[in-house]
């Protein structure tokens, strides 16, 4: 069993990192340029729609910005990007163009796409692309609204626990859920315009897994993917479309364990592209020429999971000891559940036969029926069981590798990096984990103007992060049991992105 030591109460001192930009005042000219390179992986097996590069670049001559949104699931640490690509793609940027690494914000969509080996050198090319198409521009922020393609993944139980909706485990029977969380149908827009009036670019921030997939089972960049394809199009053939991930950490795409229509994420991506559409076509673009960026480093408490790990792994002993024999097996028990279900009252046969053997003051079939019922109830008393231990298992797993690397990391911290920008009246402030929703809601309302947005998976990638009073469900829940983090964060993390907001 792993356990940290000496986990007392401590202060947490943030550790600054900073590189502020001069703000340059309203009116003042902006330059913007934009570029896509496909990343898709095309030789491990059939492709849906393609995945992208995209990058942005925003300067004023003295301040430089970079905003590259990748059709990926996390800039390291799992999937398919390696940790040293955000050091090598920054690393690059900065000797060719001379841009500071604080200044370039990379943003996973989390699609779970199989991008190519050399998504660096691509992302790269991107950028640089980006650079070469510097055009003056007005900008303009705006909101859209969308309600329609999004779910909260989290399920309050009767008894107080929550569960989420995974493909990695069954769901409890709909009797006992309670109620569920909320959603952020907001989705935050910068638009930048050339001197003509036409697109360059479109940045929209919006919260949800993009995890639908494709009906052809072939590789894609999920909704997110077809949402940036319905924009750029409509739009034009030379605007660059951004979708930067919001706190999607417990949002589902609708309908997510639907097993009666094919698994399509285009009608979803369809739907988002068009609200977002509805409020690109709102914003009305000006010359403002206001430009900072902001680049700090904060450090967060590590979870010790020793203690619940322990009464997880209890109680997988106690469910296990739980289970019974029963007389039936899955083949003779499915049967029985269907015609018990189409007729409780004459389930075993035809209706004549339960009234002749009344008139001969015989119980037979009655009795048979009794025991059947009583046969199928510890039957099902066996799946119900056997569903908690899937969660069990799946959530144990989770914190059994969590608390490895807590222990392995040496350090009661984990140090994060937190990006604020300002660009025109668009504000923006990020986070390298999965942030869930009502973090996200939470800095929105303490934040000093309307159109401030969070990004999550940005510039690395620590796993979730749930809120304070959905760590005390850990285990019950992927978000609280795949999280490396420490009640206390959430206070900590808000605080500091509403400053950087502020400061902007």
């Amino acid at each position: 069993m792993f356990k940290l030591r000496t986990w007392t109460p401590i202060l947490l001192i943030t550790v600054f990192t900073i590189t502020v930009s001069n703000a340059v005042s309203a009116g003042e000219q902006l330059w913007a340029g934009a570029a896509k390179v496909d990343i898709t992986e095309r030789d491990n097996g059939p492709v849906n729609d393609p995945l992208y590069a995209r990058a942005l670049v925003i300067t004023d001559k003295e301040t430089t910005l970079v905003i590259c949104s990748l059709d990926v699931v996390a800039i390291g640490e799992i999937g398919y990007i390696k940790d040293e690509f955000l050091g090598k793609v920054r690393g690059q940027i900065n000797a060719d163009l001379q841009i500071p690494e604080t200044n370039i914000m990379i943003n996973a969509s989390h699609c779970h796409g199989i991008p190519v080996a050399d998504t660096d050198e691509r992302t790269i090319q991107a950028i640089k692309q980006a650079a070469a198409n510097l055009v003056p521009v007005r900008v303009g922020a705006g909101t859209g609204h969308e309600d329609r393609v999004q779910e909260n993944r989290r399920l309050l139980m009767k008894d107080g626990t929550e569960i989420d909706v995974r493909h990695a485990y069954a769901l409890p029977p709909d009797k006992d859920v309670a109620e569920v969380g909320p959603i952020d149908p907001e989705i935050g827009i910068l638009r930048l315009d050339n001197e003509q009036g036409e697109p360059v670019a479109v940045v929209y921030n919006f919260a949800c897994h993009p995890i639908q997939g494709a009906a052809s089972g072939g590789n894609t960049a999920d909704f997110t993917g077809f949402s940036s394809k319905v924009i750029e199009e409509n739009l034009g053939e030379n605007t660059i479309a951004l979708f930067v991930q919001g706190c999607g950490g417990d949002i589902n795409p609708v309908f997510y364990k639907d097993v009666d229509h094919p698994r399509d994420a285009e009608p979803l991506g369809n739907m988002l592209g068009l609200s977002t559409l509805a409020g690109v076509r709102k914003i009305e673009t000006s010359a403002d020429g206001r430009l900072n960026v902001v680049n700090e480093k904060l450090k967060l408490p590590r979870a010790d999971l020793a203690d619940r790990i322990a009464q997880l792994e209890s109680e997988q002993t106690r469910l296990v000891n739980s289970l019974n024999g029963t007389s039936l097996n899955l083949k003779t028990y499915l049967p029985l559940v269907v015609k018990y279900q189409l007729n409780s009252e004459f389930p075993s046969y035809y209706s004549h036969r339960y009234l002749y053997e009344e008139k001969q003051d015989r119980n037979h079939m009655t009795q048979m029926d009794k025991i059947n019922r009583a046969n199928m109830e510890s039957y099902t008393a066996n799946i119900l069981i056997m569903e908690k231990l899937t969660r069990l298992n799946a959530n144990l797993r989770l914190l059994k590798k969590h608390q490895a690397q807590n222990v392995a990391a040496g350090s009661r911290t984990v140090e994060v990096e937190l990006v604020g920008f300002r660009v025109g009246n668009f504000l923006m402030t990020t986070f390298p984990g999965e942030l869930t929703v009502r973090i996200g809601l939470n800095i929105k309302t303490e934040a000093p103007e309307d159109l401030s947005f969070v990004a999550g998976y940005t510039n690395g990638y620590i796993y979730y992060a749930p809120t304070d009073e959905q760590l005390l469900n850990v285990g019950g829940a992927q978000e609280d049991s795949d999280c490396i983090l420490a009640p206390g964060w959430q206070k900590i993390y808000e605080t500091k992105a509403v400053e950087i907001l502020k400061g902007l």
